[in-house]
């Protein structure tokens, strides 16, 4: 009972005498440093404030320019052409000592060079904005950069060159484009033009026309108007309808998986692993609280959007029965921590200092080592998140919204995190491709009770020391999660460390008290909805197949030998291949990011062009020339190249259509054209993950510390879903889903074909390669 007593700062019993007090010194002290933590994080937050508010200029930049006007006045030089003077008069009348006439021209003088400074800060700002929204330098070719590009350049990282926080650039990034209505029928028509016979692509050329000429500009005119409006006309939108209204499960459906370094490892002590891996991530929340990370740049002087990382900690998908909420708190202090069926909740600080790794080890093995059992209804109830939405949110009106349940489940929702301690060990083994396959699908969805689906991220410990992510897409994209992860695996790797038997360093806090039980009364007619949530969503992973394998003849280094880049180079291999495992083309989804423009997220390129489509079908005839086939391979290369560009550059197709088909639902407008567009299925659903967006170490010096990327399940039940990570100059992995129920897909043969496919086009360039 002692950390009972710990926690209650003051008790009083009344007497005869009085009431008598009696004061905990150390919960007092607990609540003092408590409440100087939160204070310095406000002191922070309005320091960024300010510094963020007046980037690109400093208040180090206000006294020079106070400084100027002053000792310019001295000289008897006025810059400010009178309008010191003009400030002068303008001022109130008073007495007393600081009335004086020189502290009236002082303050005169520091009235009009702020006002100098502030005019310089909104010019060097709009100029800003002006300079990152041109994108003429992605069009031009690799090492062949114009005049023009050079002098925006040298623009730019002189209007940047101060140290930027985090969120500095956020205001002088560009709006989203609304593109032309004929641009973005043009381009789709461009787009489905392979997929359809003459007859289909008449009607739909027919439908095209009569949209654009009747109902678009209509449309246009409240899209346009929006975009006035609006940070971003689209992000808004493209969360709450395409994710916040899904009420289909969130597994496997919307969440998506990150793996772990998969060709070494750090220990095998699994709550070790934790201690260091939750400090770092910790200490990254810190960073992003404070503003110290780094904001993403092309080139290292285009700025990305940084937005999407604000929600990346203390965020909950609360949900609804006709749409979800996202809840985001300021600051969590806990973990909410799921082993053997039971629930804890773990505090991350002693007062207002962050647990050490050796003091997060010693709790997470409290964890493990505890024996109690679950409580009634307790161990699958993680699985209403796995389940549907609507049912999920009468369970939760029904049996959550009072009393202990309540107080558990906010315990959960309230959380930095959830963090899942499995019993099962698994890893990558190079010698058993099986393996990477089985890691990936205990990512994806464990056993469906074990991952709490709605917070941002869960956390996921296996008993061999592995971790893995599975993530809530509906707050950000995949490189947001992959930016913390880069982050987290090299400082687990390269700062922190561990001792010889594997465990942290240092010595842990015994006197700490230990992980919190969470408490439910669960009663039957909850439990009878959580094993029907159980039911539907195991019926969901067990018809999911997932192949992942390593792809080791080359990489990165001898495709940049084809003259091509690597990403338009796996597309057409994955065109290649999916025309040989099912005889036909599809409808293709390459997601592409928008993060140029402020609050951008994601927009879609076509991969499967005329361009790709001639050269698939050239090379399955296989009576061409090899030169014939290299001219055809570069022409569709070049043509997704571009696609990719207009996409990331705010001209694509599907995310324009997308929005003008919610006006046309806000306006009670129907649209032939638009509904035909928005219900074709994305058969083959594609993303590329980013290798590395921070170097925290040398990849050259380590080139073993890989991560095998993640993966997501397939879009539609009778289609592919690939996520494929480039890793190095040597290696590709690929993640690759699809479901048991068709009966025309299967993942390991698509896998097949895709090695196969690969290894065509590396011959077809005569690139050196070694045995698959």
């Amino acid at each position: 009972m002692a950390e009972a007593h710990q926690a209650v700062a003051f008790q009083f019993t009344v007497t005869p005498e009085g009431v008598d007090f009696r004061l905990s010194r150390e919960a007092l002290k607990h609540v003092y440093l408590s409440g100087i933590n939160s204070w310095k994080k406000r002191l922070i937050r309005i320091k960024n404030g300010i510094l963020r508010g007046v980037y690109p200029g400093s208040p180090t930049s206000w006294l020079v320019v106070v400084m100027a006007t002053v000792g310019s006045s001295f000289c008897n030089v006025d810059v400010s052409l009178g309008l010191v003077g003009c400030i002068q008069r303008c001022l109130p009348q008073g007495c007393g000592p600081y009335q004086t006439p020189q502290t009236r021209a002082l303050l005169s003088m520091a009235i009009f060079s702020t006002g100098i400074w502030v005019t310089g800060i909104f010019f060097f700002r709009q100029t800003l904005k002006l300079l990152l929204s041109y994108h003429g330098w992605m069009f031009e070719m690799h090492g062949k950069t114009s005049n023009l590009t050079r002098i925006w350049a040298m623009c730019v990282r002189l209007l940047s060159s101060r140290h930027p926080m985090l969120y500095s650039f956020q205001t002088s990034l560009p709006k989203l484009p609304v593109p032309r209505v004929s641009a973005t029928i043009q381009r789709y028509l461009e787009s489905v033009r392979p997929l359809l016979d003459d007859e289909e692509y008449y009607r739909m050329e027919m439908l095209a026309k009569e949209f654009q000429n009747k109902t678009a500009p209509r449309l246009q005119k409240y899209l346009v108007l929006k975009s006035w409006w609006a940070s971003n006309y689209v992000s808004d939108w493209w969360e709450e309808y395409i994710y916040l209204r899904g009420r289909s499960p969130l597994m496997v459906n919307s969440n998506y998986y990150v793996m772990d370094l998969v060709l070494i490892k750090n220990t095998d002590v699994q709550a070790a692993r934790l201690g260091n891996t939750i400090h770092a991530m910790i200490m990254y929340r810190r960073k992003l609280d404070r503003e110290e990370i780094k904001p993403v740049m092309a080139l290292g002087i285009v700025p990305m959007c940084s937005y999407q990382m604000e929600r990346m900690f203390n965020t909950t998908r609360v949900p609804g029965k006709e749409t979800d909420v996202l809840q985001h708190l300021s600051d969590s202090r806990h973990v909410a921590v799921y082993h053997k069926g039971r629930f804890f909740k773990l505090w991350l600080y002693e007062g207002s200092r962050l647990l050490k790794p050796q003091d997060l080890e010693m709790q997470f093995q409290r964890i493990l080592d505890d024996p109690s059992p679950p409580q009634p209804g307790e161990e699958k109830l993680a699985a209403l998140t796995a389940g549907g939405r609507v049912e999920w949110a009468q369970a939760r009106q029904a049996f959550f919204s009072s009393g202990k349940n309540k107080a558990a489940l906010e315990a959960i929702e309230r959380a930095a995190f959830f963090v899942a301690l499995d019993e099962e060990s698994y890893r990558y083994d190079p010698e058993d491709e099986a393996s990477l396959s089985l890691y990936g699908k205990a990512l994806l969805h464990g056993n469906c009770y074990n991952r709490w689906f709605d917070k941002s991220f869960t956390l996921i410990s296996f008993k061999n020391g592995q971790l893995g992510l599975n993530a809530e897409h509906a707050w950000a994209d995949a490189p947001i999660i992959g930016h913390l992860w880069e982050f987290v695996l090299g400082t687990d790797s390269f700062h922190l460390g561990y001792t010889e038997t594997g465990h942290c360093l240092g010595k842990p806090n015994p006197a700490l008290p230990p992980p919190t039980r969470l408490q439910w009364d669960i009663p039957k007619q909850c439990q009878a909805v959580i094993e029907s949530s159980y039911q539907v969503a195991k019926a969901l992973a067990d018809d999911v197949e997932l192949y992942c394998f390593q792809f080791l003849p080359f990489g990165k280094g001898l495709i940049k030998k084809c003259r091509t880049s690597p990403d338009a180079f796996v597309q057409i291999a994955l065109q290649l291949a999916h025309f040989r495992d099912r005889g036909k083309f599809c409808l293709t989804y390459e997601a592409s990011m928008t993060r140029m423009f402020r609050e951008g997220r994601t927009e879609t390129v076509r991969s499967c062009t005329s361009e790709s489509t001639a050269f698939v079908q050239a090379m399955v005839e296989r009576s061409h020339a090899k030169a014939d086939l290299r001219d055809l391979f570069q022409k569709a290369a070049k043509k997704h190249q571009n696609m990719y560009r207009l996409a990331m550059t705010g001209a694509g197709i599907d995310r324009h259509l997308f929005c003008l088909y919610l006006v046309s639902k806000y306006l009670g407008v129907s649209s032939p054209f638009l509904a035909e567009v928005l219900s074709e299925p994305w058969r083959l659903s594609t993303s590329q993950i980013p290798q590395s967006q921070i170097r925290m170490f040398d990849p050259e010096q380590h080139p073993n510390h890989l991560g095998a990327g993640g993966g997501f399940g397939p879009v539609a039940d009778d289609g592919y879903g690939v996520s494929y990570m480039i890793a190095g100059e040597n290696t590709i992995f690929f993640h690759i889903s699809s479901k048991f129920s068709s009966s025309e897909t299967n993942a390991q043969r698509f896998g097949n074909h895709i090695r196969q496919a690969l290894l065509d086009l590396a011959d077809l360039f005569q690139v050196p390669k070694t045995d698959s």
